[in-house]
């Protein structure tokens, strides 16, 4: 048995797998985006290796209602990944009442310890604290950019390892969670995700490479890769098929082979070289910011196992294709598709993530559309029904920065959500940097008008009452204001 790549969280794993071990079996609730996937794919497999019984549920959130179901279920165990630690009040009581034994690997801020039951947890640094609890900020490890929930369950499942075993090459599924949580920082994992990353290496299932920092170099056509490559809008190329066109043409490239389009997998090391210099030449001419060229080139994460020119060999593209199905009602599928099931499971997963993406450009253009209003730190949206509960937050993201959105604010999205409001919360890292920490954001507005949230100082989401958006407006503006000083 061995601790994994992050000794400080080594005690806590230890305890976390023997739990475990002493179960019959365990039922594991995870979250629904790509990080809750990759952690439940993760900890499946483990518990599955090591010859526990498992069963898989996801929620969408966990509140008091859905940890209530969980409890009805009567396993003895429950594992919670990618959520937990800031449910530890709801779990505490029913820990307390023996209804279940709780082991949770979160990296989210834990609740306090007066919220919670006084027999089931203690007090670790002003966090809600128990016996079976990995979560990195117990530890001083920042969650939002240096383990993600995926890490998390990574951790746990080299602890889980029976004797002879190696889970190593899980650290891929880190990995790609890691990035679907938006973990990299100037492009690239740090910190202990970077531990992963080397284990990933060593076990020969990651590749870490430096290439174009564009989306969808293993599926989309070269046209379609720079025209819709608005992470850097480059005049004449970006939102422009035939300037991206001409522009490839230009370079005396074979954009058809076979009668196909090629992609950026498709090229050759010598090909790849001059599309970038010629890129970053372009961005030069054309008056695009240092920063912002600087940003075309990036590190790259490869799952060797899968084929070239599919969305699972690379991780931001593999992240995005499991955001598609769990956030549409078919986290399923998703998990089929971590857990190394092809066929049928990949292509529902291809076409959810075809719808995904559709639905992904008419919110974005909605929010365009509409403009967002200003307060005097913070701005916002309302997307009504327009835009499903379940990607407002990505939609949010996307918006940051964009004409009309001040990437100097954060940026609050409102979407209904079954008779009440679900809120989504963005910032940027320079934000994050002065002082902003929208899980304090998100947990105090809520509150103050009956609700509740939480989340991560870069990215949080709360649900409130229908009808109070604008007093939550007023005091998450309020909250900000004090955090910037």
């Amino acid at each position: 048995m061995t601790t994994g790549p992050v000794p400080e969280l080594g005690e806590r794993a230890r305890a976390c797998a023997d739990r475990l071990r002493d179960a019959d079996g365990v039922l594991l609730a995870s979250h629904i985006d790509a990080d809750g996937l990759t952690s439940a794919a993760i900890a499946t497999t483990a518990l599955q290796r090591a010859g526990i019984p498992v069963e898989t549920v996801f929620k969408k959130q966990l509140d008091d209602a859905e940890i209530a179901t969980i409890a009805a279920r009567e396993y003895d165990t429950v594992l919670f990944t990618d959520f937990g630690s800031g449910q530890l009040a709801a779990i505490s009581e029913h820990v307390a009442a023996g209804d279940f034994s709780a082991v949770i690997a979160d990296h989210h801020q834990p609740a306090a310890p007066e919220d919670c039951h006084p027999d089931a947890v203690g007090d670790t640094d002003g966090y809600a604290d128990f016996e079976c609890h990995l979560n990195p900020l117990l530890e001083g490890i920042d969650g939002a950019s240096e383990l993600s929930g995926a890490g998390a369950a990574y951790v746990l499942a080299r602890a889980l390892e029976p004797e002879g075993g190696d889970n190593r090459d899980l650290a891929a599924l880190a990995v790609v969670g890691a990035v679907g949580d938006m973990q990299a920082v100037g492009g690239e994992l740090v910190g202990t995700n970077a531990a992963l990353v080397e284990e990933g290496v060593d076990a020969g299932v990651l590749v870490e490479g430096t290439d174009l920092s564009l989306y969808g170099k293993q599926t989309r056509p070269l046209p379609k890769l720079l025209e819709y490559a608005t992470e850097v809008p480059i005049p004449g190329i970006s939102n422009d098929e035939a300037g991206a066109t001409r522009f490839l043409e230009e370079l005396g490239l074979e954009l058809k082979s076979g009668g196909e389009w090629r992609t950026w997998a498709d090229l050759s090391d010598e090909e790849r070289q001059t599309v970038a210099s010629a890129l970053v030449q372009r961005a030069v001419k054309r008056g695009v910011p240092a920063d912002k060229i600087d940003s075309l080139v990036g590190t790259t994460y490869t799952l060797t196992a899968e084929p070239t020119g599919t969305e699972l060999r690379d991780a931001s593209e593999f992240s995005t294709l499991l955001n598609a199905t769990a956030r549409y009602e078919r986290a399923d599928v998703g998990l089929a598709v971590c857990l190394g099931e092809r066929g049928p499971p990949l292509e529902r997963a291809r076409k959810l993530l075809a719808n995904h993406r559709r639905n992904l450009s008419e919110g974005l253009n909605l929010v365009q559309e509409r403009g967002v209003e200003q307060a005097d730190h913070v701005q916002y949206f309302d997307a009504g029904d327009a835009v499903r509960e379940t990607i407002v937050g990505i939609v949010a993201g996307m918006a940051l920065g964009t004409d009309g959105v001040d990437s100097e604010k954060p940026i609050i999205a409102f979407a209904d959500a079954d008779g009440e409001t679900k809120v989504s919360a963005r910032a940027t890292g320079p934000l994050v940097g002065r002082g902003v920490d929208l899980s304090v954001v998100m947990r105090e507005a809520a509150q103050a008008v009956g609700g509740d949230g939480g989340g991560h100082d870069i990215a949080a989401g709360a649900t409130v009452p229908a009808g109070e958006e604008q007093a939550f407006v007023e005091a998450a503006d309020d909250i900000v204001a004090d955090q910037l000083g």
